[in-house]
């Protein structure tokens, strides 16, 4: 779930007397004495000959691991890669028995698909948002689904049932590198077919920089409650000027978690989100909290230079992503084709919303896309 971040601290500075320390061992603990060549090479390390050789190897490596990579970024339970059942998500489940992509990082991201009985008219990937994993759209893309698309989702790093530490992130960019990774593979099997992204919160982020980042790639983007921009009345200089410090200092002190109330005005779903173990109810860390930052930074510059068709879709009472960052991006961007729905009284989960606004939401959705379709391949519902 992405999140507006509110950073407001109170920093205390402890000094520490530095009379306990001798100056001898501070020295030599920040000036240790120079080894010379010889007791180097007397202690195993190489001689002048062998370095040479040495860094050849290693200037060999990123290549071989690129081609393992290549020749494994993606796999079907049915056929396991070798050593896979070392690998366990983190629930304790074999990756030999998921389906799962790996990243260039080496790490295994879960997946999920919702394959059409039919050939498919058009691919399309959902990306979630901060904290949960791709198993809350299964609505939307059963929808799609029937509509004879062919869905496709991952956890993020750090996610659900995909590897990484929870919700921490050292470059928002592998976000974005990991779905073209996965677009790539989809369409590397179906290369003639339209390609959509729907994503939500967070994912509303990495589907707006992706998108920019391949605008040719993509026939459209529906973004449900994006993460476009810092709240300007949270993020003011002054707090954001203190997360840079906290980052520096304590990157992974907690901001606080996401409180699940905000998710819905249905308390089912409210209580379907608080209960799901997939979900990682933590707190949010500085470090991740500035990498969000930078996301939306990035996004500000890009929006003047949108020119690929999208959706937007926001509730005016979404306390967790500000609908202000939706409507500036609607306003500015010199995109001919794009559109913006406010749902009144709408919080941040609209396809988890109260059943009018849930069934108003996927009809958008799959309506847009539908209507994008080239003529020969606009499909009926299936059992129509």
């Amino acid at each position: 779930m992405g999140v507006c971040v509110c950073v407001c601290v109170c920093v205390c500075v402890c000094c520490v007397d530095t009379s306990l320390v001798s100056t001898q061992t501070s020295l030599t603990a920040f000036f240790p004495r120079r080894v010379t060549r010889a007791e180097y090479q007397r202690k195993g390390g190489p001689r002048e000959g062998e370095r040479k050789r040495e860094t050849h190897k290693y200037r060999r490596e990123p290549e071989e691991k690129l081609k393992l990579h290549r020749k494994r970024s993606f796999t079907d339970p049915s056929m396991p890669e070798p050593g896979a059942a070392a690998r366990r998500s983190p629930q304790g489940v074999p990756y030999a028995e998921l389906r799962h992509f790996v990243n260039a990082d080496g790490l295994h991201l879960f997946c999920r698909y919702w394959e059409p009985a039919a050939p498919p008219r058009a691919l399309v990937l959902i990306v979630h948002g901060a904290g949960e994993h791709c198993g809350p759209y299964d609505e939307i893309a059963q929808k799609l689904k029937e509509l004879s698309m062919l869905v496709f989702a991952h956890d993020h790093v750090g996610h659900g049932q995909s590897e990484g530490d929870r919700m921490n992130i050292k470059d928002f960019q592998v976000y974005i590198r990991d779905s073209l990774q996965h677009v790539d593979l989809v369409k590397s099997r179906h290369p003639d077919l339209p390609v959509f992204i729907v994503g939500h919160s967070m994912g509303g982020a990495i589907s707006i920089l992706a998108a920019c980042e391949r605008p040719g790639d993509f026939a459209g983007v529906v973004l449900i409650a994006p993460m476009v921009q810092m709240n300007p009345d949270s993020a003011t200089p002054f707090k954001v000027f203190m997360a840079k410090v906290l980052n520096h200092m304590v990157p992974s002190l907690s901001l606080g978690s996401i409180d699940s109330k905000w998710i819905s005005r249905d308390k089912k779903q409210v209580e379907t989100y608080a209960t799901d173990e997939l979900i990682f109810h933590g707190g949010m860390r500085v470090s991740f909290a500035m990498q969000l930052m930078g996301a939306a930074a990035r996004i500000e510059k890009e929006i003047p230079s949108i020119n690929w068709p999208f959706l937007l879709l926001h509730g005016d009472d979404d306390k967790l992503c500000d609908i202000r960052g939706s409507k500036m991006m609607y306003e500015n961007a010199p995109c001919s084709d794009k559109k913006i729905k406010v749902f009144e009284g709408g919080y941040h989960c609209l396809h988890h919303e109260l059943p009018e606004v849930a069934d108003a939401v996927l009809k958008e959705v799959t309506g847009w896309i539908t209507e994008r379709l080239p003529a020969a391949t606009s499909p009926q519902p299936q059992g129509s």
